[in-house]
């Protein structure tokens, strides 16, 4: 073993971080484990004190200062979960703690700091930009820069993470999945399963947006990011550490880059086994085991994810549950193009059958053509391409949507607007109750007389569903349409006076 890996193994074993940190648990993921065909283990940093593992590694640094370092205070930039695990050492410590954040941190990160005590400075628009302002701020004040990942006392105290994996389950581990920032938890992690049990896997995992260390590893030097993306906003750093990138590059085995949308379906598939919801830096491992598996056609293989964080704005949980469909290939996109004539809508439904629809919108434009947005439930990729040949064969061009970033982010969100040819439309406002073929039984009770100007309906998860229907209806054919609604067994509002109908979409 080499000389400075055996230093680490010695500070891993030595590292105090019980003073503040649990022995997080390693559970089993029982229904990700049926779904992937291997056994699959979720290390829970998620349930220590402050959500996240960082803890760990800021305070075996602070508790390795001298008194008169610990007076002069400490500083330390982060995202946040470091700086949680600064604030509380601090507090245990009983020094000062000033903590530097990106502009876009959230809230409920930078709330949780200063409920722990610490003093928040909020500065740039990432960790790289909050970094060089704290260093300013040492200079002028004379504070202990406490690194969140390139610091041996630190990587020394993630690597208990690693430790106690390895303790919780001594049975064979094909590999650990480990998420990447700064490198800090997995230049640890790394350390003490090489030094112990060099022959199970380490993965590293990226976000597409955030691959500095990806890069740098192929590059063979440290590659800076010119931006990063925020979705992950626990692991958007633009360069990695001196100290991380040589022991990553040195002892990681492999590395899986994965989106946005894969990462909001490993945060569902945590909450289905733990009914726990981890911020997007927490699920990445979850997310690139998922991918290495499948990639690696590995089955009945120990694997390990380590769930590294929980601190997740309440308010993301829309767009992570709008993407998780998406990205566990369980919702398809269709831009649909059919001819604008009577008979049309029904034609429709009957390809869609009884597949459960998650989006359906739609308004009139053109006097030849429709182009209907549709969302559908999925059980795997190849059933939305079977979707599109059942498209093709009944003559409507139809568009594959689910990689298209403009439609998931906006144009789904769009349709509509108003329109000259939407002469005498009624608008309502429906109900009925949301199971499998609702709204195409709803669909395909509409009176063929009467043309469909405008709908709309998303699934919001919810028992019943509610849709937006534009109806044209002649003035002589009033009475008629009352009579229709009557026999309805489906709630429906009156909204053809609403003035929001009037400004927008009338």
């Amino acid at each position: 073993m080499e000389d400075w890996l055996s230093d680490y193994l010695r500070r891993i074993l030595t590292a105090r971080v019980y003073d503040v940190a649990i022995e997080s648990p390693l559970e089993r993921a029982a229904r990700l484990s049926a779904r992937l065909g291997n056994r699959v283990w979720l290390k829970r940093e998620d349930t220590q004190p402050v959500f996240s593992f960082k803890l760990r590694g800021a305070y075996n640094k602070m508790a390795g200062l001298s008194d008169e370092q610990r007076a002069s205070g400490v500083i330390c930039a982060s995202a946040g979960n470091h700086a949680q695990g600064v604030a509380l050492g601090a507090r245990r410590l009983g020094c000062r703690a000033v903590v530097v954040m990106p502009l876009t941190t959230p809230r409920l990160k930078s709330d949780a700091v200063r409920s722990l005590g610490g003093e928040v400075v909020l500065h740039g628009d990432s960790y790289s930009d909050a970094h060089r302002h704290a260093a300013e701020l040492q200079a002028i004040h004379g504070y202990t820069f406490v690194h969140p990942f390139d610091d041996p006392a630190v990587i020394a105290g993630q690597g208990t993470v690693g430790m106690e994996i390895l303790r919780q389950h001594q049975g064979p581990i094909h590999a650990v999945f480990v998420a990447i920032g700064g490198g800090g938890l997995i230049s640890g992690v790394a350390a003490y399963i090489k030094a112990v049990r060099p022959e199970i896997k380490v993965i590293g995992v990226q976000m597409t947006d955030s691959d500095a260390m990806v890069r740098s590893v192929k590059a063979g030097e440290r590659v800076p990011l010119d931006e990063v993306g925020l979705f992950s906003d626990g692991t958007a750093v633009k360069l990695v550490g001196e100290e991380t990138f040589r022991l990553t590059r040195a002892l990681v085995d492999d590395f899986v880059v994965v989106d946005t949308d894969a990462v909001c379906a490993a945060i569902k598939d945590v909450f289905e086994d733990t009914r726990s919801v981890m911020e997007p830096a927490g699920a990445m491992g979850v997310a690139g085991l998922k991918q290495y598996a499948a990639t690696h056609r590995l089955e009945d293989r120990a694997l390990v994810a380590i769930t590294c964080g929980a601190n997740m704005n309440f308010d993301r949980l829309r767009f992570v549950a709008e993407r998780a469909e998406v990205g566990e290939e369980r919702e398809a996109l269709f831009a649909v193009t059919i001819p604008e004539e009577r008979g049309s809508f029904r034609r429709l439904c009957e390809i869609l059958g009884d597949r459960s629809v998650t989006e359906f919108s739609y308004r009139i434009s053109d006097e030849r053509q429709a182009h209907v947005f549709v969302g559908l439930a999925t059980s795997n990729r190849a059933e939305a391409a079977e979707i599109l040949r059942a498209f093709a064969d009944h003559r409507f061009a139809a568009v594959d949507l689910v990689g298209d970033e403009l439609s998931k982010e906006h144009v789904r969100y769009m349709v509509g607007g108003r329109s000259a040819l939407a002469r005498d439309e009624r608008l309502y406002r429906f109900e009925f109750p949301e199971r499998p073929g609702a709204l195409m039984r709803f669909l395909s009770s509409m009176p063929p007389d009467w043309n469909i100007s405008l709908f709309h309906y998303r699934n919001q998860g919810a028992d019943y569903g509610r849709i937006l229907v534009g109806i044209q209806v002649p003035p002589d054919e009033k009475a008629d349409f009352r009579a229709f609604l009557d026999t309805l067994a489906y709630p429906c509002v009156d909204e053809t006076e609403n003035p929001v109908y009037r400004l927008f979409l009338r």
